[in-house]
Formats: C-alpha cells, sequence, structure tokens
C-alpha cells in the first residue's frame, strides 16, 4: 500500500534562510545600538566642545621670541597668526577653493562624508597604503584643534566623532571661518591672512581668485607646494584648484582662464634673507627643553648676543675665509655668555653649524693642552729643553722649519710652535695626562692618546676649543659657554641664568704662565697677524696640507675662536692659522673690544731667545703640525734625519744646529765683519732694550752646500685619524 507524503511543516524550512534572518536581526540590533551609542558619544562630545569664542582665542603651537643682549627681536619662532577674520570679511573665492579642491560636499555631509571615506578606503586596499584621506573640512579642524596627524584608527575614530559633534554645535559657516583661519599654510603661517601676508604681502580680505587659489593649493602639502620653497609647484598646484572649481561650479570656464593666467604673473613676497645669526639661535634654542617645562604660553628668550658683535663677525669671516672656503667664528665673554657666532659663510645655502657641530684636527691649538700638563707638573715658562730629533715608539716628529735649534726655552718653543719640543713634553707628563687637561678644559670628543696627539691629531670643535681658551684667560676658572639669560611667559620670569665661578680647572699661577706663552705667540710667534694694538694672547693651528686653520685668542676678557677649511676636508692652498684665521680674529677683536677698557695681562711680554724664522716663517708654506701617522692615527717612523740643508749650520759632529742670528742664507748676503753684529740672539736684544749685558754666543762652523737632490715632503694627505 502506497504511503501518502507528510506535508511540511514550517519548522522546516531550510536552514540557510533561517541563519540569514538571524544574521540580519542580530545585525540590525548592533546597528541601532552602535547608532545609540554614537548619538551619546557624540552628545557628549558636543557637551565637551569649547565656545566658538574660545576656539577662535586658542592659538595652535608655542611662539617663540628671541632678543639678543640689547632687546632687539632677533627672529620669531613657531606659528605666526594674522587677523582673525570673520565669514562675512572672507572672500567669497578664498571659501569657494578651499570647499572645491578639500571637501566639494561640505555643505551636504553632518560632518563626515560616507562617500569621501568609502573611496579613501578602496584607494587603501588598491594601492596598499594610504593616498587620500577621505577626511572633511571639519574632520581636519578637528584634528588640528584637538588632535594629531597619525593615520591610526583609533584617532580617525576620535576624529569623526568630534566632527560630527562640532557640526552639531556649530554653524557650517563658523566651521569653515573657524578652519579658514587656524590651518596651517607651511612657513609657520597659521590662517589664510598670515598666509596672504606671507606670500602676497597684504590682508587675505583681498585675496583674489588666482591668490585665494594659489592658498587653497596649500593645505595639502604645505612644504611641497609653498612659494618659497618651489614657486613653479606652487603655481601648478592652484591652477589645479582652479579646474576643480570650473568643475564644482564654483567658477566660470572664462574666468578660470583669467585666473590661470594671473597666476602666472603673481609676484609673490621674496622670503626673508636669513642671516648668520640664525647659527646662534639655532644653538641656543633647544636648550630651552632642558631649562624650561612651559610648552603652551608664548615665550620671550632674552640671550646674550650682541648684535654689533654678530655683524663683525660676519664680515670678518666674509673678508677672510679663502675662496672655495668655510669659516667658523665664537666668541665668549669672561662669564660664558656666547657674544657672537658664525657658523659658516652663508646660513640660507648651508644651516650646518661649524661653530658647534663640526669636529676638525686643531693642529698646534692643540698644544695648549700640552703646555698646559707641563706648567701644572711643574715646568716654568723660563726651563731650558732641548730642541732636538727625537723618536717616540717609532714616530719622529720634526719642526716645520725641518731644523732643530738646540737648547730652548719654554717660551721660545711655544712661541715658535716647536713640534720635538711638544713631543718630548707630552712623553715627560704621560699622553693621557695631556688628553685629562684636555677633557679638564672642555674637549667633548674623543681624545687619543698616540704620541702624535700633541700636535692636535684628534678632532675638535671650535666651541669647545674657544671655551677651553676662555678659561685660561679666567685666571684657571672654568667658563661654560651659554646663550639664554632669561625666559619670560606673559610677563612671568621662568628661567634666569646664573653662572658658576666656582670650578677651578688648574691654579692661578699655571694659567697666568700659560697666558704669558700665548701672548708671546701673538707678539712675536707665528700669531703676529692678529695683534689689534692691546694686549692678545692666541695660538695658531695649521693641519696637514693646509685642510684647515685655527685661531684662538683672548683679549679684554674677551675670547674669540676662528676655524678656516673645507667641508670636505680638501687642502686649500696657502691657509694656515697665522694667515686668514689670525686677521679674521683681528678684524672682528678690534670692533668688539673697541668700547672695553685695555686689560694688562698678569705677566707683561717677554721676547724669545732668538728669531728662529725668517718673517715668512714655515706656517706660511708648511703645515704646523708635521704629522707622521697612518690612517689610523698610529705613529710611522721615519727613519734616520735627513742630511742637512744647503747652508745649514752644524756643529763639531756634523749634526745640524739653529744659527744664533739671522738666518743662513741672510748670513751668506752680509759682510763678513758685519755678521756677529746682526745676530738676533739675546745679546741683540739686550741692546735693543738697553741692557748693557751682551752674552757672547759660539760661532758655528759651515760645511759647504752638499750637492743633494731634493725630495718631495711624503705624503700626508691620509693623516686625520679615524674616530
Amino acid at each position: 500500500m502506497a504511503r501518502s507524503p507528510v506535508p511540511k511543516s514550517r519548522s522546516t524550512k531550510p536552514r540557510w534562510r533561517r541563519r540569514s534572518v538571524l544574521a540580519l536581526q542580530i545585525a540590525s540590533g548592533l546597528a541601532l545600538l552602535g547608532a545609540i551609542v554614537l548619538a551619546i558619544t557624540v552628545y557628549v562630545s558636543q557637551g565637551q566642545l569649547p565656545s566658538f569664542e574660545e576656539l577662535k582665542s586658542s592659538p595652535n603651537g608655542q611662539m617663540i621670541r628671541v632678543h639678543a643682549a640689547d632687546g632687539t627681536v632677533i627672529v620669531s619662532i613657531g606659528p605666526s597668526y594674522g587677523e582673525w577674520l570673520p565669514y562675512d570679511r572672507i572672500p567669497a573665492v578664498m571659501r569657494d577653493a578651499m570647499i572645491s579642491v578639500e571637501d566639494r560636499r561640505f555643505r551636504m555631509h553632518p560632518g563626515v562624508d560616507p562617500i569621501g571615506m568609502a573611496r579613501s578606503v578602496q584607494v587603501r586596499i588598491e594601492k596598499g597604503h594610504w593616498r587620500q584621506g577621505g577626511s572633511t573640512i571639519t574632520q581636519q579642524l578637528a584634528r588640528n584643534v584637538f588632535l594629531n596627524s597619525s593615520k591610526r584608527f583609533g584617532r580617525k575614530f576620535r576624529e569623526a566623532i568630534l566632527a560630527l559633534a562640532l557640526e552639531r554645535k556649530f554653524t557650517k559657516d563658523q566651521v569653515l571661518e573657524l578652519y579658514l583661519n587656524k590651518v596651517y599654510f607651511g612657513g609657520g603661517a597659521y590662517g589664510i591672512d598670515a598666509a596672504s601676508r606671507k606670500f602676497f604681502g597684504h590682508g587675505a580680505d583681498r585675496l583674489s581668485m588666482s591668490e585665494a587659489a594659489v592658498i587653497a593649493g596649500l593645505v595639502k602639502a604645505p612644504s611641497n607646494y609653498s612659494p618659497t620653497a618651489d614657486i613653479d609647484a606652487a603655481r601648478g598646484r592652484a591652477k589645479v584648484v582652479l579646474s576643480l572649481m570650473q568643475e564644482t561650479g564654483a567658477a566660470s570656464a572664462s574666468q578660470v582662464a583669467q585666473a590661470e593666467e594671473a597666476v602666472s604673473r603673481i609676484a609673490f613676497v621674496p622670503e626673508a634673507r636669513q642671516n648668520s645669526v640664525r647659527y646662534f639661535t639655532d644653538w641656543a634654542l633647544p636648550q630651552l627643553e632642558v631649562l624650561i617645562d612651559e610648552t603652551q604660553r608664548p615665550l620671550e628668550v632674552w640671550t646674550t648676543l650682541d648684535l654689533n658683535m654678530q655683524r663683525a663677525a660676519d664680515a670678518a669671516i666674509q673678508a677672510n675665509a679663502p675662496k672655495g672656503a668655510q669659516g667658523a667664528l665664537v666668541a665668549i665673554d669672561r662669564d660664558g655668555a656666547v657674544r657672537a657666532m658664525v657658523g659658516g659663510t652663508d646660513y640660507v645655502t648651508s644651516i650646518y653649524n661649524r661653530a658647534t657641530q663640526a669636529q676638525r684636527q686643531p693642529g698646534s691649538a692643540f698644544k695648549l693642552f700640552v703646555y698646559l700638563a707641563a706648567l701644572e707638573a711643574g715646568h716654568k715658562v723660563e726651563d731650558s729643553i732641548v730642541d732636538e730629533p727625537i723618536t717616540i715608539d717609532g714616530w719622529s716628529p720634526r719642526n716645520d722649519s725641518r731644523r732643530n735649534s738646540g737648547a730652548v726655552s719654554l717660551r721660545t718653543a711655544f712661541a715658535y710652535s716647536l713640534n720635538t719640543v711638544a713631543a718630548k713634553l707630552g712623553q715627560e707628563v704621560g699622553f693621557s695626562t695631556v688628553a685629562d687637561m684636555a677633557r679638564r678644559f672642555g674637549i667633548t670628543t674623543r681624545v687619543n692618546t698616540h704620541p702624535s696627539m700633541v700636535l692636535g691629531t684628534s678632532e675638535v670643535r671650535l666651541i669647545d676649543m674657544t671655551r677651553a681658551f676662555a678659561s685660561v684667560g679666567n685666571k684657571g676658572v672654568a667658563v661654560t659657554p651659554y646663550g639664554i639669560t632669561k625666559v619670560t611667559a606673559a610677563g612671568e620670569t621662568i628661567y634666569a641664568q646664573t653662572v658658576d665661578t666656582s670650578h677651578v680647572l688648574v691654579a692661578p699661577y699655571v694659567a697666568a704662565q700659560m697666558t704669558d706663552l700665548l701672548q708671546t705667540t701673538v707678539n712675536t710667534g707665528t700669531g703676529r697677524a692678529a695683534q689689534i694694538g692691546r694686549p692678545v694672547a692666541g695660538k695658531t693651528g695649521t693641519t696637514t696640507s693646509s685642510k684647515d686653520g685655527w685661531f684662538l685668542g683672548f683679549s679684554s676678557g674677551l675670547t674669540t675662536g676662528v676655524w678656516m677649511g673645507r667641508d670636505d676636508a680638501k687642502p686649500i692652498p696657502g691657509l694656515h692659522g697665522g694667515t686668514a684665521p689670525a686677521k679674521a680674529f683681528a678684524a672682528f677683536m678690534k670692533v668688539a673690544v673697541a668700547n672695553r677698557p685695555p686689560e694688562e695681562f698678569d705677566t707683561k711680554v717677554t721676547l724669545p731667545e732668538f728669531e728662529l724664522e725668517p718673517d715668512q716663517e714655515s706656517y706660511f708654506g708648511e703645515a704646523d703640525n708635521g704629522l707622521f701617522v697612518d690612517e689610523n692615527g698610529n705613529p710611522i717612523s721615519q727613519g734616520e734625519n735627513q742630511p742637512p740643508a744647503p747652508g745649514q749650520m752644524v756643529d763639531a759632529d756634523g749634526n745640524p744646529v739653529e744659527p744664533r742670528g739671522a738666518p743662513a742664507e741672510q748670513q751668506d748676503k752680509a759682510p763678513a765683519d758685519k755678521r756677529d753684529d746682526q745676530k738676533l740672539d739675546q745679546a741683540w736684544i739686550d741692546r735693543v732694550l738697553g741692557r748693557d749685558q751682551a752674552r757672547p754666543a759660539p760661532v758655528p762652523t759651515r760645511v759647504p752646500p752638499p750637492p743633494v737632490q731634493r725630495v718631495p715632503p711624503p705624503d700626508r694627505q691620509d693623516s686625520r685619524p679615524t674616530q
């Protein structure tokens, strides 16, 4: 018997249909719940938003005004705000241009544009990274005022909530007014009025369509499209904005054509020339991070910079730096106040500060620390030491004259920068002791302890070397450079500089003896070009192949350091510490100390024992650090001493000796009966000074010049130690 079919129950619907219905119900419930949560969140956020007037008065970022020592404002750092323009004073072309390029559905969406967001997500999926944000003008306002620019989902969600809250609390016109007066347009300009004044030289209420298109085009990438960075890019971007205005109906084809032609003729206001003052502010302002913790209120920063000295420093570097070379100068007062700073020949083309950042070999200027260590160990400036060939661990330094002078005083050895004597002193006191002395006086870079270090093979910074010389001039008391004297916020002093004079580096008598040596160098030695008509103490420095030239010295309480060279460390013919750097020092100091009374040093100038070199000493043709080191700074043995040069004086054993008088080539030209009278020895000095204490000097014998072939000096191009 056939079985009749059993009718299906309603409960036997397909499983997929039941699941779909359930999923739809759940989704609807979640959507409703999400809408409720969103509405509550927006409502709460709306209640927490500032009022319209409060938003108008709150700046974005912190503005800093920097004053020179005389109160003159030398630079303003941070945001720049123009006049706040109410909605009805903002030109219609400016409003239309911004809406066309940034948010064409601004008048239709509730603060968030679902179409724009969907397009942004689609591009993200296709390209693998975000290429367009999809943010509305309201979202951008929320981000600029309340959030940051990160692209994380959490920030985007908060941005959307705030945008919805802003649109519920303010009208569209108010939102657009806030946006146009607060958005960043590059170059520190916030708001359309600041941007208009910066780029066109007039207020935003007078903007033409072409000018409005330029400003509207900057929001996407201020640094790329700024007229001060790339005029062609700014004009090209403006034409894109104009085409979008035509596309959205904000402008007719004829209006756009006229505006595009006008864009090509716009005369932008040139960027204010950045002068050398910025080297100083770039060095001083980062120190605010450790001096104060104020990050909101506008700051007034009072500095040590003397504008007259700064102008003199700039002029001295410009006038004396060799062609193709860079130059740097730092001037520090006796309390550590930095009065002038030049970090290069042109700040516009290079913001790299060679006064505070560059590390270069100082040459014989480093002998300051060698002699300080020797004086502290008990040596006196009148002590006698033998200038003779010396080899230390295979390293044989030589003097620039390629001669040795026998027994000389420390004063004479320092005045004429005898390398063998510096090597002897370094070996005696210990090279690690010399390194410790350098660090004690403020050298912050690595100091090696190879024997050749006494001749300046360790790289240093100009500001550190200037600080060291200033501490000597300050009678051995540490001088710490500083540039900020006071910081105020809303009239309240939140920082004031105090000078610490309690840190004594060396005993006063050591500093006095060192000053004795330094002033002798300027009066009769390698630093004669640095004379300024009043007491000066200083030291030259020249490195291998004339790659670096230094002069550092002090007078009337002001210490100045000068460096010249190339950034790529290539040789500069004719560059030596006693030439361009010393001349720049003199040119600057004559102006810098003109209104200061001359100050005598604790010790009077004492002439060295005799002239070791003719007027055009070896500093005008040879380096003064006599380096013989490999690429790692390790000493290289030079083997046997070189044979006597033609006309060289020798003793009974055939060893070269320094003539006690005029150089050999000058004596050859003098009559035989006059030669002894022309000796520039102690007897000659006594006669010139009115002393009747002539002391006879032994007359060396002369050997005829051997027929030697001139051998070029060894290649020392790679003698710079690697750090």
